[in-house]
């Protein structure tokens, strides 16, 4: 059954209407929601700049007065301690280890007597040599009384002038032969010398690396034993190379350089001595240049190997200004510190800084002695802000009563009456 034409047009009337309002009611919860998030940020933006105005009051901060004084001029580096001598103790002839007369880990002294190599065969040498030394010695003499009776033939002309001159070459031969055997005999002492092994350098010997019965010879690598000196001792370090200009310089004017070591974590001293020699080339690779340091070790502290902290002292500056290094800031102004007024309002004050000692750093322009520097705080800081110093801090803490008073002066603390009571009791 068809639906006449105007009750669907009027039905879609309804439905257009029906569009429309949906429509409509969207667009107030929209209006409507758009206005509670405005209000709630303005609410927030308020909020916001109540705290900042209770934010940018007086701020407590910390100060230090800018000192004079003498300022150190340090160069930090990393260091290794290398001994002056480490020597592999070999033997210098062949045949059976006898006897180990170290122990390891000992200290000893150079001459000591340290091992003992079998010298039964280089005595059986010496005595050959000595030998054949006294046989030719024999001859030489023999030959020698023969060509003094030669010479006196010869002058009676009873004999050639060439048998005399055979009688002079003779001579000569066996001399030759007898200084050879000399030569022979010396070198079997010198062998026998090296059957008794002494200590080279004075040091701590280490692990020893043969044992007693084993047959060595001077081709051994590992040797018998390593000996390291520990006092003196050394200390390697690098610096780079722009840096080395100014220790040059100080060394050619004679002066000494002191060098510091610490431990690892660099808080303990453990050693000072003296800057001794520089490298003469740059390290291309790095470019740095090494420099050794001496020190006495008379403890034992420093081991071999052992990394350690190095502090050169280069120079002194007399009369410098300090300020502790936390005091300055780096932002858009470039290095500055907030300068302390005595109306308690901080000025930001740009400085030129100088060499750094641990927390303390020197100033070489922008603050003059005598004037308070902010030390802590100073993030929340701008030029010309207002601030509590500790102790303005402290006297309002330690005085509540007195601030009571001044508001109630017709008021007496309950110390007070306390006070009066004991004093009429």
């Amino acid at each position: 059954m068809n639906m006449p034409a105007s009750q669907a047009q009027r039905r879609q009337r309804h439905v257009k209407l029906a569009l429309l309002g949906g429509a409509v009611l969207v667009v107030v919860l929209l209006v409507a929601f758009a206005l509670h998030r405005s209000s709630r940020g303005q609410q927030q933006s308020r909020n916001t700049r109540r705290g900042f105005a209770q934010f940018t009051g007086p701020q407590p901060v910390q100060d230090a007065s800018v000192v004079q004084g003498d300022m150190p001029v340090t160069l930090s580096a990393l260091g290794t301690v290398t001994p002056l001598a480490t020597v592999t103790v070999r033997t210098q002839i062949s045949g059976r280890l006898m006897q180990i007369a170290f122990k390891e880990g000992q200290m000893v002294k150079a001459g000591d007597f340290l091992a003992e190599v079998d010298p039964r065969p280089y005595e059986v040498a010496l005595e050959q040599a000595q030998g054949q030394l006294a046989k030719d010695q024999g001859l030489l003499d023999q030959a020698k009384g023969d060509l003094k009776r030669y010479q006196i033939l010869a002058s009676q002309d009873s004999i050639s002038a060439q048998q005399l001159d055979d009688q002079q070459y003779l001579v000569e031969q066996y001399a030759g032969s007898t200084k050879s055997d000399q030569a022979q005999v010396d070198n079997a002492k010198l062998n026998l010398t090296y059957c008794h092994i002494t200590a080279p350098v004075s040091g701590r010997v280490g692990l020893r690396q043969t044992d007693v019965g084993n047959y060595v010879t001077a081709a051994d690598a590992s040797g018998i034993v390593v000996i390291t000196e520990l006092s003196p001792v050394s200390v390697l370090f690098t610096l780079p190379e722009d840096q080395v200009s100014q220790v040059l310089q100080r060394l050619g004017g004679g002066a000494r350089l002191p060098v510091t070591l610490y431990d690892r974590t660099n808080t303990q001293e453990l050693a000072l001595g003296e800057l001794t020699a520089v490298d003469n080339m740059v390290n291309t690779s790095t470019g740095t240049v090494q420099l050794r340091a001496l020190f006495k070790n008379p403890d034992d502290k420093l081991f071999p190997n052992e990394f350690v902290n190095v502090v050169l002292l280069v120079d002194t500056l007399k009369g410098a200004l300090i300020v502790p290094t936390s005091a300055v800031q780096h932002g858009v102004p470039g290095t500055y510190v907030y300068v302390v007024g005595s109306d308690d309002t901080v000025a930001l004050r740009t400085v030129s800084l100088g060499p750094v000692d641990g927390e303390r750093v020197a100033v070489t322009a922008g603050l003059k002695a005598s004037e308070q520097v902010v030390t802590d705080g100073a993030e929340q800081l701008k030029d010309g802000a207002k601030v509590i110093l500790p102790q303005a801090s402290a006297a309002a803490t330690a005085a509540p009563g007195a601030a009571t008073a001044a508001k109630h002066p017709g008021k007496k603390s309950a110390g007070h009456k306390r006070g009066q009571a004991s004093a009429g009791s």
